[in-house]
């Protein structure tokens, strides 16, 4: 059974051992043994293991990793320290800019999870070069029991949902404890139809503020 090293643990363990997740997790061992899969497969539950289920504050929901070589770090929008910044990192770093005057220069988003932001794919893995491989083989069930796993919270979690495959997930989260804020998908392809201006960030601090929790340090390592 998987070992994420916190809370996840126990609360997945049951999702473990269910009929679709040990399907995966056999397609899994067969795809990792005879072609380039990313990300690395100890990194694969990275956004799981760097925030537990109780310090989650913010949720922040991408479709599948990046699909070149080195870039997929088991983060949504992350790329490890050194890498160019792809081109929705880039819109996401202007918006941050322009919402928070915060500036960062590496795409590694590792600061953002150990802080409680949940950088969620709702696909985990992907085969080299092929955006979309591994969808429709399982992920997708055991990520939609995560957002309903942090929808039974009591403790308030703010969602960020860009663009509209992440929006569809809004129909998951229905206690109305938690706030969704909903924008465009950053990537260049409809950053100027909703997600720009979005202000997301101050936003979301300042939900965190209002329930009493510390804001999300945005800079964090910069």
């Amino acid at each position: 059974m998987v070992k994420l090293g916190n809370s996840w643990d126990e609360i997945l363990k049951d999702e473990f051992r269910k009929d679709y997740y040990l399907k995966l997790r056999e397609f899994l061992k067969e795809e990792y043994s005879t072609r380039t899969i990313y990300p690395d497969m100890h990194n694969i539950f990275n956004a799981l293991k760097k925030a537990s289920y109780e310090d989650v504050k913010v949720v922040i929901l991408g479709q599948d990793p990046y699909h070149e070589p080195g870039q997929a770090q088991g983060l949504c929008f992350s790329v490890p320290d050194g890498f160019p910044l792809p081109p929705s990192l880039k819109n996401i770093y202007q918006e941050l800019a322009e919402d928070l005057r915060v500036v960062r220069r590496s795409g590694n988003l590792e600061d953002w999870a150990e802080q409680g932001v949940l950088l969620l794919n709702a696909v985990l893995t992907v085969r080299r070069g092929q955006a979309g491989s591994h969808a429709g083989k399982g992920w997708e069930i055991f990520t939609d029991r995560v957002i309903e796993l942090l929808n039974e919270r009591s403790d308030p979690v703010v969602f960020l949902l860009w663009g509209g495959y992440a929006r569809k997930k809004k129909a998951l989260i229905t206690n109305p404890r938690h706030y969704v804020l909903e924008a465009a998908h950053p990537s260049p392809l409809s950053a100027y139809n909703g997600w720009f201006g979005c202000r997301h960030f101050s936003r979301a601090n300042g939900i965190l503020e209002s329930l009493g929790k510390a804001p999300i340090d945005w800079k964090g390592r910069a």
